[in-house]
């Protein structure tokens, strides 16, 4: 089971629109409950664009800097997680927290 903060290896195929695809890491942002018993809510991660906060948040993942894609998150189906890959600090999983929250102006 996924639990919130670690990174796993995301199937996202097949997407609509400017989604990203490919399998590629994604964070677990969604709480342990909702993994075990829902859908799983992931924000992707990429190592291509700079860092852009609210929408491009910088973290750790695997030893190399990336960002976290904020706008891009989404709940999936258990069956699209593939594999762990491990988890971020603390403070990155506050910071991209705090991105969403303002991204979708929750206060």
């Amino acid at each position: 089971m996924a639990r919130r903060g670690e990174v796993w290896w995301v199937r996202l195929e097949p997407t609509l629109g400017s989604g990203i695809g490919k399998t590629r890491p994604c964070l677990v942002l969604s709480a342990n409950i909702l993994n075990e018993r829902r859908r799983t809510v992931v924000v992707p991660l990429s190592s291509s664009p700079q860092p852009s906060p609210p929408i491009l948040v910088p973290v750790e993942c695997a030893g190399r800097r990336v960002v976290a894609v904020t706008d891009q998150i989404r709940a999936v189906a258990k069956e699209r997680l593939h594999e762990r890959m491990g988890e971020i600090s603390a403070s990155d999983l506050l910071a991209v927290e705090a991105a969403v929250r303002r991204i979708l102006e929750l206060g």
